[in-house]
């Protein structure tokens, strides 16, 4: 049995974790509350973006703009959202498992690596990486977000990957968060995915004929490349409120289970001062029995 001085250390180590996990939560709850404003307030622009490019590409087809443009998929690019750090439950975990499960599913595969734990992880492994960003979720900008889409574009576009594919998980509410993979490019003609109870683009565009002014593709090659921008700027929101959501859940547990344990140490320290205690008794006792006869 443990004396009482360890557990006496024990319980001090502990209270010291849970002050610190305590705090962390409290700084992710704030961080979450700024996250989730600026996806809350992103994601009607990108629907109504992702409309747009459905109606027009319904409209002139999937040769309308060459990053519409379907073929049979030799060799792709995964783009792979992590956290730049941990703490956070299963959230990095679980996007290196789906990672890994297409890097053995699919032959000819590069990645794109966006935030810190999923580029240490990959690069111990020697995967094959076309790029690296870590320090983009110190500070998430559209500027960032379109220069990923710049890069990805003009690789789908030049044909060194005839797809884009990304895997990140996107926030749901601050106790859910939700694995999503998708593909990125090429883009789907009149086929955008639509909103519970909205419409997709494609119904939209069979029930309304409407007048391009410019030309359906001019006004298509200035959409589209935005159009990617902003979906990997909502993804990078999405991904960075899904993080403090989970490290605050994290932490909330770790926080409670701090708790628990100091409770049962201190259970076990009271038994043991107790047993010592009674020992002593014994003891002067039995020695005064002795003196006496």
């Amino acid at each position: 049995m443990p004396s009482l001085i360890d557990l006496r250390r024990r319980i001090r180590s502990v209270k010291n974790i849970q002050q610190i996990t305590r705090a962390m939560k409290m700084v992710a709850a704030a961080r979450l509350r700024r996250a989730q404003d600026r996806i809350l307030a992103a994601r009607p622009y990108a629907e109504a973006l992702r409309e747009v490019v459905g109606n027009l590409s319904a409209r002139v087809g999937e040769r309308g703009h060459p990053l519409l443009v379907e073929r049979e998929v030799t060799k792709a690019l995964l783009v792979v959202v992590t956290g730049d750090k941990g703490l956070a439950g299963a959230f990095n975990t679980n996007v290196i498992r789906r990672a890994r499960q297409e890097i053995a599913a699919t032959a000819e595969l590069d990645l794109l690596l966006i935030g810190r734990r999923g580029a240490d992880f990959f690069r111990r492994r020697s995967s094959r990486i076309r790029s690296t960003h870590t320090t983009i979720f110190a500070k998430v900008t559209f500027e960032a977000a379109a220069e990923i889409a710049r890069d990805i574009s003009k690789a789908f576009t030049s044909r060194e990957y005839d797809a884009v594919y990304i895997v990140y998980n996107q926030f749901v509410s601050a106790m859910n968060q939700k694995l999503t993979f998708e593909r990125l490019l090429p883009l789907e003609a009149g086929g955008a995915r639509a909103s519970p109870g909205r419409p997709t683009a494609a119904a939209g565009a069979q029930a309304l004929d409407y007048i391009f002014e410019p030309s359906a593709p001019e006004i298509l090659d200035r959409v589209v490349p935005g159009y990617v921008s902003t979906q990997v700027h909502r993804i990078l929101l999405d991904s960075q409120a899904a993080y403090y959501a989970a490290q605050m859940t994290a932490m909330e547990a770790a926080t409670k289970n701090a708790g628990d344990l100091i409770d049962r140490l201190k259970l076990n320290y009271n038994r043991s001062r107790q047993a010592a205690i009674t020992k002593e008794l014994i003891e002067i006792v039995s020695g005064a029995k002795a003196l006496e006869g």
